[in-house]
C-alpha cells in the first residue's frame, strides 16, 4: 500500500526525522491557507499523486507570493499528470503540499527495503540526491552505499555515521545525519514499510540534514496491525480493478496486454505470462486466484478480467493441488455462462481430479479450446487473438509399404 508525500512526512515527524513544515490542500482557496499559516515568502506547491518524477512532469512549482502560490495551486491542482512512473495516461491530481520554502546546500538520496539475499534490511544511500535511485545505479553505481542492517542491533552509530560521511555530509553535520538515518530505520521497521525513501535528503545551508520528500509503502500482509496506516489508502489513486479484486482476496496487478490470464500461484502465474509473450502475445494482467477459489471468486475474476476492454482473449491455467481441477472447471463454466463470454477462452488445467475438470469443461457446450500443457496454451491464445485458428500440427501421414510383385504373386498363391 502507498500513501502520499505529505502523510509519509507526517510518520517521518513521528520517529524523529525532520521535514520542512506544510499542509495539504484539497483545494486553491485551501493552498493559500496554508501559506498564510506558514508564513514566510517563499512556498513550494507540490502534487501529491503516488508517483515519482513529479518536479519534471511539472507538478512541484516554487511561488514567492501567494497570488504565486494561488496561480500555481490552479495550475496543478485537477491536471493530468504524466511522469515516468504514470505511463502516458498520467494522473489526476486531486490532493497538494504546500511547504516553507529550503535553503538547499546539497541533494543526497536515502532509502530502505528489505533485501531478500540477506534478509534484513537494508540502507542505500548517495551523494546524487533528486534523482532516480536506479538511473544512479545505472550510470554510477559506485556512487550508491550500503549497510546491511542487524535486526538484533539496529542501525549502529557507526554505520550511520560511515554511510553519511560517504555521501558528503560534513564532520559539523554528522550527528544530524547520523539521527536521520536511525530515525527512518525505526519508522521503517514500526511500520512494516516495504519501502521508505527520501529523494532529496538534503543539507540546508545552516548545516541541517532534513527529508525535503518522502514515499512510504507498506507490506499489505501486515496492515491488520496497522489500522492508522490503512485509514491513510487513497482509492483514486488505485487501479479500480485492483481495488475490487481486493474486494474477492484475488491478487490482481493490470497490465497493457489483451491476453487476461487467471492462474492459481504466483509462479506459476509469472510462467504463464513468459508463454504468452514467447509466442507473440501480451498479458493484460497478472491473476492468482490462489489455492482456495470458489466459484464465486472464479466468477468474479472473470468479470474483473472482461471489465478491462483491451481484453481479446483469456487464458485459465491451472495446476490442481489443494484446487482441485473439477472445482474450478465448474467455477469455469458457472462464470462463462454468467458474464455471457464473448472473446476466446483457452483452458489448461493439471492435477488433481484433472480428468473430470476437463469433462466438465466438454460437457458444458461451450465453446472452450482445450489445451494440454503450458505451450500450447500460449500458442492458442495467442493464435485465437490473431484471428487464426488454433489447431495441433497434424500428424504426417504413414506411407504405405511397398510390395515386390514376385512377393505379392507367392502370398496370392499360397493362399
Amino acid at each position: 500500500m502507498k500513501i502520499h508525500e505529505y502523510q509519509g512526512k507526517q510518520i517521518f515527524r513521528e520517529y524523529g526525522v525532520p521535514t520542512p513544515r506544510g499542509f495539504p490542500a484539497m483545494s486553491v482557496d485551501e493552498a493559500v491557507e496554508a501559506a498564510k499559516k506558514l508564513g514566510g515568502k517563499v512556498w513550494v506547491v507540490k502534487a501529491q499523486i503516488h508517483a515519482g518524477g513529479r518536479g519534471k512532469g511539472g507538478g512541484v512549482k516554487v511561488a514567492k507570493s501567494l497570488d504565486e502560490v494561488r496561480a500555481r495551486a490552479k495550475e496543478i491542482l485537477g491536471m493530468q499528470l504524466r511522469t515516468h512512473q504514470t505511463g502516458p495516461e498520467g494522473q489526476k491530481v486531486r490532493r497538494l503540499l504546500v511547504e516553507e520554502g529550503a535553503d538547499i546546500k546539497k541533494e543526497m538520496y536515502a532509502g530502505m527495503v528489505v533485501d531478500r539475499g540477506t534478509q534484513r534490511v537494508v540502507l542505500m544511500a548517495s551523494s546524487e540526491g533528486g534523482m532516480d535511485i536506479e538511473e544512479i545505479a545505472a550510470k554510477t553505481p559506485e556512487k550508491i552505499r550500503k549497510v546491511f542492517i542487524d535486526p538484533g542491533l539496529g542501525l549502529t552509530d557507526d554505520d550511520a555515521d560511515e554511510i553519511a560521511l560517504a555521501i558528503g555530509i560534513p564532520q559539523s553535520s554528522l550527528a544530524q545525519g547520523r539521527a536521520v538515518f536511525q530515525a527512518l530505520y525505526k519508522a521503517f521497521d514500526a511500520t512494516d514499510a516495504s519501502l521508505a525513501e527520501i529523494n532529496p535528503l538534503i543539507l540546508t545551508g545552516d548545516g541541517r540534514v532534513v527529508a525535503l520528500d518522502a514515499k512510504l509503502n507498506f507490506d499489505d500482509n501486515a496492515l491488520f496491525r496497522h489500522p492508522e496506516e490503512t485509514a491513510m489508502r487513497d482509492l483514486d489513486e488505485e487501479d479500480p480493478l485492483e481495488i475490487e479484486a481486493s474486494k474477492y482476496d484475488l491478487n490482481y496487478i493490470s497490465l497493457d496486454g489483451n491476453i487476461a490470464c487467471m492462474v492459481n500461484g504466483a509462479g506459476l502465474a509469472m510462467a504463464t505470462m513468459d508463454t504468452i509473450k514467447l509466442f507473440g502475445g501480451a498479458p493484460a494482467n497478472f491473476l492468482d486466484v490462489g489455492g482456495g477459489a470458489t466459484a464465486e471468486r472464479v466468477t468474479a475474476a472473470f468479470k474483473i478480467m472482461l471489465s478491462n476492454k483491451k481484453v481479446k482473449a483469456i487464458l485459465v491455467n491451472i495446476f490442481g493441488g489443494i484446487m482441485k481441477c473439477d472445482t474450478i472447471a465448474t467455477g469455469i463454466v458457472s462464470a462463462a455462462r454468467e458474464v455471457k463470454l464473448s472473446v476466446p477462452l483457452v483452458v489448461r488445467m493439471k492435477g488433481t481430479n484433472e480428468d473430470l475438470g476437463k469433462k466438465i469443461l466438454k460437457d458444458s457446450g461451450l465453446p472452450i479450446i482445450s489445451a494440454d500443457n503450458m505451450g500450447e496454451a500460449g500458442r492458442k491464445v495467442v493464435a485465437a487473438v490473431k484471428g487464426k485458428t488454433a489447431k495441433p500440427k497434424p500428424k504426417p501421414k504413414q506411407r504405405p509399404k511397398k510390395v515386390h510383385k514376385g512377393k505379392a504373386k507367392k502370398a496370392k498363391k499360397k493362399k
